[in-house]
C-alpha cells in the first residue's frame, strides 16, 4: 500500500513554493442591483459581502455608495458583511455599489517543504466547527466508509497523508463540468455520484472526507481573476478549501484548479495562487444581522428580504482592473 503513496509524499509541495510568494494589486468592483420590492412590502433589507483583510490579502481604499444608510458588521468565522434597510422610494428598486483596492498574495505553505513545525498562531476558535457536517455535507457512516476506503487504498497514515489522498482521489475521479443540473449547491452525495461538478462540489467532497476522518476542513468563497493582467468583468465566484494538521498548521487546496489544469495538480496541493480575492468562509450562514429566512448555503452573492421574506430577482456584477 505504501508504494502509492511514496511517489505521492515526493510531490507534496511545488519546487516554487518556497520561493518569494507572487502578489497582485487590483481594483475590485461589486454591484448589487435590488429590483422593486412587492406592492404592499415596507421594508427591504439588503446583505452583501464585504472582502476581509488576513495574511493572504489586505484590503483598503473600500467605497461604498448606497441610497441609504448602511453599515458593516462582523459575522460568523470573522466574514464582513454589509448591511441596510430601505423603505419608502427605494421599495421601486435601487443600486448598491462596493469599489476597494486589494493586495492578494499567493499562500504558500512553506512547512510542507521544510518539514518544520509552522509558527505558533492563534488558535483558530471555530476548529470544532470545521469538523462538523454542513446541511449538504453530511458525515454519515456511508461518507465515513468512502473516506476510509480512499485512505486505506492509500496506505496513508498521517493526517497529511491522508489529505492529500482524499486531494488526489477528488482532483483523479470528479471531472469539472457544468452541464446538466445538479452542480453547483456543494453537495456531497451529487459529486460522488455524478462524479462531476463545479469547485463547490470537487470542495465538497474534500471537505466531508477529511471531516470524517477527523481532520477539520474549511471552505471559503470569493472571485477569480484570469492570469492576464488588464481589465474586464468576472462572470462568478470560485471557491477552495484549507485542512488544518499541528504539524502543518493550515494547508490550502484547489482541487478544482488542479482538475482544470493538470500540470500545476502539485502546485494546488499547498498552495492559492495570487488570481482570486477571498470574501467570505463557510457554509450554512447566518447572516448579521441574522436574516429571517434560511441559512445561506454560501455567501458571495448580494441577498435581499422584502418584509422577512427572500426578495429574487436580485442582480449582480463584477470588475477588476489591475493596478
Amino acid at each position: 500500500m505504501l508504494s502509492f503513496l511514496l511517489p505521492l509524499l515526493a510531490l507534496l509541495t511545488p519546487p516554487d513554493s518556497v520561493s518569494t510568494p507572487r502578489s497582485r494589486t487590483f481594483r475590485f468592483d461589486y454591484t448589487a442591483t435590488v429590483p422593486a420590492a412587492p406592492a404592499g412590502t415596507k421594508a427591504v433589507e439588503l446583505w452583501m459581502p464585504v472582502p476581509h483583510d488576513d495574511k493572504s490579502q489586505q484590503v483598503k481604499g473600500l467605497k461604498i455608495t448606497a441610497p441609504v444608510a448602511y453599515d458593516i458588521q462582523i459575522g460568523e468565522y470573522g466574514n464582513r458583511i454589509l448591511h441596510l434597510r430601505a423603505t419608502g422610494a427605494e421599495l421601486q428598486g435601487f443600486e448598491v455599489k462596493m469599489s476597494l483596492e486589494a493586495i492578494r498574495q499567493e499562500h504558500l505553505t512553506p512547512t510542507l517543504a521544510t518539514g518544520q513545525r509552522p509558527p505558533r498562531e492563534k488558535a483558530d476558535p471555530n476548529l470544532s466547527r470545521w469538523l462538523a457536517p454542513d446541511n449538504l455535507v453530511p458525515l454519515d457512516p456511508k461518507i465515513r466508509l468512502w473516506a476510509q476506503e480512499v485512505v486505506a487504498k492509500a496506505g496513508a497514515k498521517t493526517d497529511l497523508e491522508k489529505a492529500r489522498a482524499i486531494y488526489e482521489h477528488v482532483v483523479s475521479t470528479v471531472t469539472y463540468d457544468k452541464t446538466g443540473q445538479g452542480w453547483g449547491r456543494g453537495d456531497i452525495y451529487y459529486a460522488c455520484d455524478a462524479r462531476r461538478g463545479n469547485c463547490t462540489d470537487f470542495h465538497a467532497v474534500f471537505i466531508g472526507y477529511c471531516r470524517a476522518l477527523g481532520i477539520p476542513a474549511r471552505f471559503s468563497i470569493g472571485f477569480p481573476l484570469p492570469p492576464e493582467r488588464g481589465t474586464a468583468e468576472v462572470k462568478g465566484y470560485h471557491c477552495w478549501a484549507e485542512f488544518f494538521t499541528p504539524a502543518t498548521g493550515w494547508v490550502p487546496i484547489d482541487a478544482s484548479e488542479a482538475a482544470k489544469n493538470p500540470t500545476r495538480r502539485n502546485y494546488f496541493f499547498g498552495a492559492h495562487d495570487e488570481n482570486r480575492l477571498e470574501f467570505t468562509r463557510g457554509r450554512d450562514l447566518v447572516l448579521a444581522p441574522r436574516q429571517q429566512g434560511q441559512a445561506l448555503n454560501y455567501f458571495i452573492y448580494p441577498y435581499a428580504e422584502a418584509d422577512g421574506q427572500p426578495l429574487a430577482g436580485v442582480s449582480h456584477s463584477f470588475r477588476f482592473q489591475d493596478k
